[in-house]
């Protein structure tokens, strides 16, 4: 396996373009502003179906440090379907069990994944350089191949000006200004986002009083690949928290909770990072330090994704603490659901409204994952003397009794959100299992030949299990699979049975683009599938 540090080299130099040199602004479908992993999957997905796109990027590669770190199924779901899912997991470090400490005593341990039959991990590990980096390879390979895609570094955007039907963009780049016109803009420019600041736009949310250190070492160690939190470390007198992870290349990500009223050039100081690190591993352990950072916890987000034709994902449409690793993952899925409507719309196959849907459905997912990050963040972090018996008192009866286990909040490990009852949401005419309800991501399963997820292409698909499709009429230039399987020929280990069909006989599923179910029946006639699909294309919120 590759040992080599992760790359931060530029992978996307700056180089003079044609549009600089041009008498106006020269045109594109597609500008997204920022090549983090959020705009690089948005960017990739948009050029794999066709629809033209511009990166730019104000650095020329990716940037030093494990930032994000975990990597959720879903996530591994998604670059399996963009072609870089395996590479992802060959270096990650594949991990499912935590295990949570209070003080010297393990309280319990928890596995994400108990469940057989999925061709992913709950979880990998994978410093975000290494993401980027085999997602810029994944875009030069589908250049090679004639995909309409091009990333410029060196180029930032210091100005955005919104039109009725485009966005003119000024770009500054080392040969000086030029300027750009998007008939679309997305903003994946982070949790500092400049073109937010350039709108005028609000942020809205908590930030806690608290601050935690980032410490990233080589060593090698014997502790397992597993998630290990620390309520009230006996390695910190303070009584905070700690937590560690284990990276590839040797290197170990930890995390120490320092407090609210703190030095932060102190805290930074390598002296005292080595010191709290030795207290944790032992004086004789030899170790080096790789990256310090220091973050605080935030839970904030825009009122609104969509404005006009500039859209905002990942962290620059919202902000949550670390723990559950909920931003990047969260991130990730808002440029798969945003990817599919955004090319319709592009292409003329579906009403701009459909992009309002994008804004109802992500923020919709945002206020979940705001509401858990902010659970979490209360837990870890009590702030009275109420809070904080009530949090030691959870802990101690969670020793000996599983009841109390649910009640520890850690950081709630991300999970996809489900569209429950939105407006691309269609109807549930089978009853089956909750798991793949319409609104919910499908589930994966394996089938005789691969595992059920490969099947579904990232196009509007009808699946029929034990069932027959009907005669269906084509939507104009709206591509439309049919993926018939039976549990007697395909279902060698009866997942799909479980998932999919529950008691049912049979089923008919309708899953979107990006693999979240719209509508099941027992049985449907061609009206009903084209109804619910019609509803998904052209409904918006």
């Amino acid at each position: 396996m590759d040992k080599s540090p992760p790359p931060i080299d530029a992978l996307y130099p700056y180089a003079h373009s044609a549009d600089q040199d041009a008498a106006r602004p020269a045109h594109h479908p597609v500008i997204v502003v920022g090549a983090g992993p959020v705009g690089l999957v948005l960017a990739l997905d948009l050029a794999q179906r066709g629809t033209p796109v511009l990166v730019l990027d104000d650095q020329q590669g990716p940037g030093e440090g494990s930032r994000a770190i975990c990597f959720a199924k879903r996530t591994l779901e998604i670059a399996d379907r963009q072609g870089v899912g395996r590479r992802l997991v060959e270096k990650g470090v594949v991990w499912s069990v935590g295990k949570v400490f209070h003080g010297h005593d393990k309280v319990f341990e928890f596995n994400l994944l108990p469940q057989e039959g999925h061709r992913n991990p709950a979880f990998i590990n994978l410093q975000q350089p290494y993401f980027e980096s085999y997602l810029v390879e994944a875009i030069r390979a589908a250049q090679a191949d004639g995909a309409p895609i091009e990333i410029r570094g060196g180029n930032t955007v210091t100005g955005i000006e919104p039109r009725a039907d485009n966005v003119l963009v000024t770009v500054e780049t080392p040969d000086g200004p030029y300027r750009l016109e998007a008939a679309w803009l997305a903003a994946c420019d982070g949790a500092r986002s400049a073109l937010r600041g350039m709108l005028g736009l609000g942020f809205e949310g908590r930030v806690f009083e608290d601050n935690f250190l980032i410490a990233d070492v080589r060593m090698t160690a014997d502790f397992p690949t597993e998630r290990w939190f620390w309520f009230d470390p006996p390695f910190d007198g303070a009584g905070q928290s700690a937590l560690l992870h284990k990276q590839p290349d040797d290197v170990w990500r930890i995390d120490f909770q320092l407090g609210w009223d703190i030095d932060r050039a102190a805290e930074l100081d390598p002296a005292k990072v080595r010191a709290r690190v030795d207290a944790m591993l032992g004086a004789d352990v030899s170790y080096d330090l790789v990256w310090t950072s220091i973050y605080t916890f935030q839970c904030r987000r825009m009122a609104e994704f969509r404005h006009g034709r500039v859209l905002f994902a990942g962290d620059a449409a919202h902000l949550v603490s670390p723990f559950g690793a909920r931003g990047a993952n969260s991130g990730i899925q808002d440029a798969d659901n945003l990817a599919w409507k955004l090319d319709l719309v592009t292409r003329g196959l579906a009403p701009e409204a459909l992009l309002d849907s994008y804004a109802e459905e992500r923020g919709a997912a945002a206020d979940e994952n705001i509401l858990n990050s902010t659970r979490a963040t209360d837990f870890l972090t009590p702030k009275s003397p109420a809070a904080s018996l009530f949090r030691d008192a959870v802990l101690d009866l969670a020793r000996r009794h599983p009841f109390a286990r649910v009640l520890i909040n850690s950081g709630r490990l991300s999970l996809p959100s489900v569209y429950d009852g939105l407006s691309l949401t269609g109807p549930d005419e089978l009853n089956g299992p909750p798991e793949t309800r319409p609104g919910a991501p499908a589930v994966d399963a394996p089938l005789a030949q691969g595992f059920l997820l490969d099947r579904l292409k990232g196009r509007f698909t009808v699946l029929a299990i034990d069932a027959q499709i009907p005669d269906l009429t084509q939507l104009p230039g709206i591509p439309l699979e049919r993926l018939t399987l039976t549990t007697s020929r395909d279902d060698p280990t009866g997942a799909l049975r479980a998932r999919y069909l529950g008691g049912a006989p049979a089923a008919l599923y309708l899953v979107r683009p990006d693999q979240h179910v719209v509508a099941r029946w027992r049985d449907a006639t061609p009206g009903m599938i084209e109804s619910a699909l019609s509803a998904a294309i052209a409904k918006g919120a």
